[in-house]
């Protein structure tokens, strides 16, 4: 399972990278345009911040098995998912209906971050 989440977080880094320098080079003016430039900001700054714990979640696992490290991996991707990809999708299409989807992302981010902290617990 940690080699899933390194690979994920590789993957998920290099997404986060080029959808970060689209978005700066080419989306920009159509971005500004629908005032949405923040959002999409908001949207890489998280993808990067939650790859990153993703990462962590991974490399921590090659020292510690712990089940809630395992989930705290899954809730960081799906939080990857719902929240970066919502706010992507929202800031492009401007489909506003996609922001009900936003809290459950950040939600799952929530979550993954309790649970590593309660496996760091589990295991002292």
């Amino acid at each position: 399972m940690q080699q899933l989440f390194i690979a994920a977080s590789g993957i998920s880094g290099a997404l986060a990278v080029a959808i970060g320098a689209f978005g700066a080079h080419k989306l920009e003016p159509l971005l500004k345009a629908n005032d949405k430039l923040g959002v999409y900001n908001t949207a890489v700054q998280y993808h990067f911040y939650h790859t990153l714990a993703l990462l962590l979640v991974g490399l921590l696992m090659y020292k510690v098995e712990h089940k809630f490290l395992v989930y705290a991996g899954w809730c960081f991707m799906a939080g990857i998912v719902l929240f970066s990809g919502s706010l992507y999708t929202l800031s492009i299409s401007n489909i506003s209906k996609l922001g009900i989807i936003t809290p459950f992302g950040g939600l799952s981010f929530i979550i993954g971050w309790v649970l590593l902290f309660v496996s760091a617990l589990k295991n002292t």
